[in-house]
């Protein structure tokens, strides 16, 4: 881990490293999220995260995305939302999942082909069609 992330290992840390290993997460992922989090601190002063408002965490994010590449975005992004969720057990808005349309598995459970495609459906078709012929 880079300097800046080992200088001291709050309570807090500490319990957001042991539940990132619990998840399995891998060792350069759990520096990217402790990183993430470090920035949110910085950026809003040096307060503690677990004081920090929603809406902060929130303008905060919207910020990163206006000027950070998108990478780095999403990498915080969910390093943000595990601290968060995992780490304090928070139940925010903003880290629920939206969606204005139905996920693929949404989809295929709602359309009317099978999952095997089209082809197996114009055979049927044609294999009807001779048979009624």
């Amino acid at each position: 881990m880079t300097n800046v992330m080992t200088n001291s290992v709050t309570p807090l840390r500490a319990r957001m490293i042991e539940e990132m290993k619990l998840a399995g997460l891998a060792p350069k992922t759990q520096e990217i999220y402790l990183q993430g989090v470090h920035a949110l601190v910085k950026h809003c002063g040096n307060r503690r995260p677990e004081l920090l408002t929603e809406e902060e965490v929130r303008r905060y994010l919207l910020e990163l995305q206006a000027v950070g590449a998108r990478g780095t975005f999403k990498a915080f992004y969910y390093g943000i939302r595990f601290f968060y969720c995992h780490t304090l057990g928070v139940d925010w808005t903003l880290f629920k999942k939206r969606s204005g349309s139905p996920s693929r598995s949404a989809f295929r459970r709602f359309s009317p082909m099978p999952r095997y495609g089209a082809s197996s459906a114009m055979f049927a078709i044609r294999s009807i069609a001779a048979a009624s012929a």
